[in-house]
């Protein structure tokens, strides 16, 4: 079989068939994904130049509703990437019970090295490439790795100036003033902390004896550490692409956060200088080392595939919360369930992010705002239910999380399938 990240992704669907009667056209149809586009983007450098981007936009399945999933810019972006990416956004929104389908977006670049005079003009570029293959009823991207709301503001304008009207809707993730809604840029951490506290308690979890470690100290990463920090979690170690910084008796996450603001990395925090040497005792680690860190909680909110074969017998958390899409290969995946880990999918933890997009779609669709609060209490209740439900199916089945995750999707996929139609209905009646 390819080792392709889409192969891998699918192998996870393939355990989960086992435990669910589905249609030979449900089936089918989930093998592949609905649209793929491959765009190229020319953009005007700074200097004068001219570079070519290479921009992707997947549609996996529109069964449920027009897609929905956010864009990243990274430079390891690829066409397979990115449909793994859809395929597993499409199984969030059914898990989520949302009415969307799933795709992904993303530009082959590092966007660390452009002006942000270059990084405007690229992402209006590629909403010039894909103004017909996205739409409030079609497909609505949002923000992802390194894209934000800035840049999700500066798409939604190039597609209302392409389409000589106003379409908020089209894209979510925007800034509050033109359209975005409160909560969206916390929701990812929020929604996953929803989660880490409805199933810590089944397994008799106590936030004050439960340490934790935090690999990917992003938008999402470094929020979910400081909701844990303020819910009485020892939060241990943190980290970003550079490396990260690790203290037995638990960091101080706030300082952190503006410390990082303020150096742009972690291991440049805790120096010998006179701004950081009163914190904290620290020792510095790499992402490796804390991914073998002994805690209870191991939260990878980074990128796809940080433990796989090679390293999973590292791993000696008790419990894996996945933050970030795919950070478990399915090869490690089996390890980690035959050593009794539990790990909690990312197409349920990281499913906050893509609710409160829908929650701000349906505020665009409706002219009415909601206040944070409200936004707040309708992400737990969806996050709660979802998960309540899950653990559910996972008890049931005596499967895994993931396995119980994916049998749930299915079911609700399934079902719209078999409303249009299958080889059952139209050759047996």
């Amino acid at each position: 079989m390819s080792d392709s990240l889409f192969a891998d992704a699918s192998r996870r669907l393939e355990r989960a068939l086992k435990y669910v009667s589905l249609s030979e056209d449900t089936i089918e149809r989930l093998k592949y994904p609905k649209s793929s586009l491959i765009v190229s983007i020319p953009v005007r450098m700074d200097d004068g130049s001219l570079r070519i981007f290479q921009g992707y936009r997947v549609r996996y399945d529109d069964t449920r509703g027009p897609t929905k999933g956010g864009v990243r810019y990274h430079p390891k972006v690829s066409l397979d990437e990115v449909q793994s990416l859809a395929f597993w956004m499409t199984f969030k929104c059914a898990v989520l019970n949302l009415p969307f389908g799933g795709a992904k977006g993303g530009i082959t670049l590092n966007p660390k090295e452009l002006s942000k005079l270059e990084l405007e003009r690229l992402s209006r570029g590629y909403v010039d490439a894909i103004a017909d293959f996205i739409g409030p009823d079609v497909d609505i991207p949002a923000p992802d790795v390194y894209t934000n709301p800035m840049i999700m503001g500066w798409m939604m304008d190039q597609y209302n100036i392409i389409k000589r009207q106003l379409s908020p809707s089209v894209v979510t993730g925007k800034p509050v003033t033109i359209g975005g809604s409160l909560g969206r840029e916390t929701a990812t951490a929020t929604g996953a902390f929803f989660v880490i506290q409805t199933l810590l308690p089944k397994f008799k979890r106590i936030p004050s004896e439960t340490t934790v470690a935090v690999q990917g100290f992003g938008n999402a990463g470094a929020e979910l550490a400081e909701l844990l920090w303020k819910a009485g979690y020892k939060v241990v170690a943190v980290s970003d692409s550079q490396g990260g910084i690790y203290a037995k008796q638990g960091l101080d996450i706030p300082s952190i956060r503006r410390l990082k603001d303020a150096n742009k990395g972690i291991k440049d925090i805790y120096c010998e200088g006179s701004v950081c040497s009163n914190i904290i005792e620290h020792e510095i680690l790499t992402n490796e080392q804390l991914l073998a860190l002994d805690v209870d909680l191991l939260i990878p909110a980074a990128l796809e595939n940080q433990i796989t074969e090679a390293n999973v017998n590292d791993i000696k958390a008790k419990f894996v919360f996945e933050v970030a899409n795919g950070p478990i290969d399915s090869a490690a995946d089996l390890i980690l369930e035959t050593r009794g880990i539990q790990v909690i999918p990312d197409i349920l933890v990281n499913a906050g992010g893509v609710t409160v997009s829908y929650f701000e779609w349906v505020q665009n669709r409706c002219g009415l705002y909601w206040t944070l609060e409200e936004v707040n209490q309708r992400l737990q209740h969806k996050m709660v239910e979802e998960t309540e439900a899950i653990w559910k199916k996972s008890e049931e089945l005596s499967v895994c999380m993931r396995t119980a995750a994916y049998v749930y999707g299915l079911h609700r996929l399934g079902a719209a399938m078999n409303a249009k139609g299958t080889r059952d209905y139209y050759v047996n009646g």
